[in-house]
């Protein structure tokens, strides 16, 4: 019983991974608005997982058995999730309005120098100097 625990928590940690890379990439290239839930779903998910994991170990150790499999791996990874998920929304909402504002400017921008322009004023409505990306150009 508590095998399958293990597995179910290494799994989930696995679907939480995948939910949250998947909810900053639809934050990234969509709106902001659609990266949020996936990455709220993913904390959901990895509180899940720690939660069999744990309950694996210590069933685990009440019968005297071995440690499951995946059980730490469950743990340590979905630690990890949860604390980046964290801090992703965190930074969402600190940023909510400019990244909304961006969003919205770059729906309607259908040149690339109008996506140029849409990044500028976001990153000077951010306080940031310059961030130089790999955007094909020679600097």
């Amino acid at each position: 019983m508590f095998q399958q625990r293990a597995a179910a928590a290494a799994l989930m940690t696995l679907i939480g991974l995948f939910g949250l890379f998947g909810g900053y990439a639809a934050s990234i290239v969509n709106s902001v608005q659609r990266g949020v839930y996936p990455i709220g779903a993913a904390i959901v998910i990895g509180i899940v997982a720690i939660w069999l994991a744990v309950t694996s170990l210590t069933r685990a150790r009440r019968l005297g058995s071995a440690r499951p499999r995946g059980a730490i791996f469950a743990i340590v990874v979905s630690a990890i999730a949860i604390a980046l998920g964290a801090l992703m929304l965190l930074g969402f909402a600190e940023l909510w309005p400019q990244m909304t504002q961006l969003s919205q400017c770059e729906s309607g921008a259908n040149t690339i120098t109008a996506h140029d322009s849409c990044y500028q004023q976001f990153m000077s409505s951010t306080g940031v100097k310059e961030i130089k990306l790999m955007r094909g150009t020679k600097s």
